[in-house]
């Protein structure tokens, strides 16, 4: 039994949870978690300001992780572990969850795990469904990424398509600012996507067809405020044929990502992204097509949170690695250190 202590907080979710590295079930791995939205904060701004991000962090993290000890009705000598977001995401943040997870193996004398966000996105499905194994083809979406990865073992990653400017979630976030749907923009879109006509809009489908995987969402964007801007489609239409533009894209480019990779166990989609509906269908659609299962962890695990940190901490305590104190916050930490980059993509790639 390994209990590893889990904080997250590398954007604007302060999360902390209890993992059980020996569970065998997605309820028994998961002993107690939190997650304290940071919603009604930006909302007045339509996006994530990364100052009160960070200030929010240092308020709420301290008293939510002896709430989750509470919870877990554990007491931190307990842990095996503390493993904390070390990068990538928003520096400020990262620093506040980073140092409290410093502070606390320190004070505890316990090992400390410095995790990569996206890896904790990478094994979330490996959380949800005990029996997934190494390799598996990764669609990583969130509102910073949107890349496909051959998930190899643990630190083992090869990209095989990035985003050349745009990541998926970012531009579901600027459709829902163009319609005036307010924040948290995603799930804003999603709904009132339900209501409107998808064909009733004409959107490009940036690189569709392309040799290459990658991803491009800027121009749809554009496309989707010049249709907003020309005042005759209803805002339904509008985010109804934005949501099938986009998902189509998806489509063909994890296709295209499919016939490149080698073998591989199942198609797996992470990230916040992850949790719409609409995306889940058509994946899995494909991924019967290619006669593999689709794995999706449950919308929750989705978001950020902390579960998937403490979850990826147990996968590396269980190899044997731990960090240094002394260990740096990134603002950027790519799976694929060695990817080659991508024309006309800059640094988010």
């Amino acid at each position: 039994m390994a209990l590893i202590l889990g904080i997250e907080s590398s954007c604007d979710e302060t999360a902390v949870a209890v993992i059980d590295g020996a569970g065998t079930t997605l309820a028994a791995r998961i002993i107690a978690q939190r997650v304290a939205s940071q919603d009604d904060e930006h909302r007045p701004y339509g996006g994530v300001v990364p100052e009160i991000a960070a200030r929010a962090h240092a308020e709420t993290l301290a008293p939510m992780v002896g709430a989750v000890l509470a919870d877990a009705g554990l007491a931190l000598a307990d842990m095996d572990a503390i493993a904390a977001t070390a990068g990538p995401g928003l520096i400020g943040g990262v620093m506040v969850g980073l140092v409290t997870a410093k502070a606390l193996a320190m004070a505890a004398d316990k090992p400390l795990l410095a995790v990569n966000h996206l890896e904790g996105h990478a094994l979330s499905a490996r959380l949800a469904e005990p029996d997934l194994a190494f390799p598996y083809l990764l669609l990583l979406a969130s509102g910073g990424h949107c890349q496909i990865l051959e998930v190899r073992g643990l630190g083992q990653y090869r990209r095989l398509a990035t985003t050349i400017d745009d990541a998926l979630g970012e531009a579901f976030d600027k459709t829902a600012k163009i319609l005036g749907l307010g924040f948290p923009g995603g799930p804003a879109v999603e709904r009132l996507a339900r209501e409107g006509d998808p064909k009733a809009v004409p959107l490009p489908r940036p690189l569709l067809g392309s040799a290459e995987p990658h991803f491009s969402f800027a121009g749809l964007k554009s496309a989707v405020m010049r249709a907003h801007d020309a005042g005759i489609h209803k805002p339904e239409d509008i985010a109804a044929s934005f949501q099938q533009a986009a998902i189509d894209c998806v489509i063909d480019r994890t296709r295209r990502a499919l016939e490149r990779a080698g073998e591989v166990t199942a198609l797996v989609v992470a990230g916040g992204v992850a949790a719409n509906a609409s995306l889940r269908a058509a994946l899995t659609g494909l991924a019967q097509g290619a006669g593999l299962p689709l794995v999706a962890p449950p919308p929750k695990l989705c978001t950020d949170n902390a579960a998937m940190i403490g979850w990826a901490g147990a996968e590396r305590f269980a190899a044997g690695l731990t960090d240094p104190l002394d260990v740096l916050a990134r603002p950027r930490w790519p799976l694929d250190p060695d990817a080659e980059p991508v024309r006309g993509a800059g640094v988010k790639a």
